[in-house]
């Protein structure tokens, strides 16, 4: 088969010319069929001759897979960064994280869908009691894609809140909180986790809840360990990551932005909980969920 394909990409008649080929196709009606296909097979067809690789490069093919406000991303970083690039580049920077607010939120395309997803950082939240060692402590890690989390060793007024306003396109979002039981490290190459603070979140539940300002809210409630191996990953709740989904909420338009207000709070006073990892809140369109595993429902 892969001779027969070869055989297509140039003309390849007789001297009479009666042969025909993908080589053959005007780099128009090329152009034409790729606004009906996603950016990694726009790439796999470049390779195929000159006229699939022009039809590749077209700004007219890429401005159609950039969300319509994908000038709102661009202004998140500096202009010399962008001005002059084609679209295709364009779309290729915006589909690496594009920090913000001091680095704590990040904003990027999908790469298969030109969607726009969403992560904050626990920097850019604000976590009861952050500030004392004593209750919780800042760790480096590859694991999380901002290189660190916040680790909680004990407390008892379990608060974290955040707050974010971007001009989402419209759509239906996740909202999903990624947090770990127990404290995670490397220990001669290989990933090994202590559980020595790790109590009280099987006492009573976690409430995660969020609110945009349009007035739309979800809330969940769940004890955070348990016995039970959960649905997704098969496994206990310890030892791995676990993405908490709180709900969906839906943007008619990206103007006005959205303001998203999103927390998880345990404040029952009556016990301690502690050995959580809390890493990051993200937002992305609910119709990539499905390709992430290790959401819970």
């Amino acid at each position: 088969m892969g001779a027969s394909l070869s055989n297509l990409t140039e003309s390849n008649g007789s001297a009479n010319g009666r042969g025909r080929g993908l080589g053959d196709i005007p780099e128009s009606c090329v152009a034409c069929v790729f606004l009906y296909l996603t950016p990694p097979e726009i790439c796999n067809l470049a390779r195929l001759n000159r006229a699939f690789r022009g039809a590749a490069s077209s700004d007219s093919v890429w401005e159609s897979k950039l969300p319509h406000n994908y000038q709102d991303l661009l202004d998140l970083m500096p202009p010399e960064r962008y001005l002059n690039l084609s679209k295709k580049d364009i779309f290729a920077l915006l589909s690496r994280p594009v920090p913000f607010d001091d680095g704590n939120k990040e904003v990027w395309l999908d790469r298969v869908t030109g969607s726009v997803c969403m992560s904050i950082s626990a920097k850019g939240m604000a976590i009861t009691g952050i500030e004392d060692r004593r209750y919780w402590n800042w760790v480096s890690t590859e694991e999380s894609g901002f290189n660190v989390v916040a680790y909680l060793q004990q407390i008892w007024w379990f608060e974290v809140d955040g707050v974010v306003k971007f001009p989402f396109p419209a759509g239906i979002y996740t909202v999903s909180f990624r947090i770990h039981l127990g404290r995670f490290s490397k220990r001669l190459g290989r990933r090994v986790c202590n559980f020595e603070h790790t109590h009280g979140w099987s006492v009573k539940p976690v409430r995660f809840e969020f609110s945009t300002s349009d007035g739309q809210q979800a809330s969940i409630e769940c004890c955070l360990d348990d016995n039970e191996p959960d649905d997704i990953n098969g496994n206990h709740k310890r030892g791995c990551w676990i993405q908490y989904k709180v709900g969906e909420f839906i943007v008619a338009e990206s103007d006005p932005a959205t303001e998203v207000r999103f927390s998880m709070k345990q404040i029952d006073c009556t016990h301690s909980k502690g050995g959580l990892c809390v890493d990051s809140v993200s937002i992305i369109p609910s119709d990539l969920k499905e390709r992430r595993r290790g959401v819970l429902k």
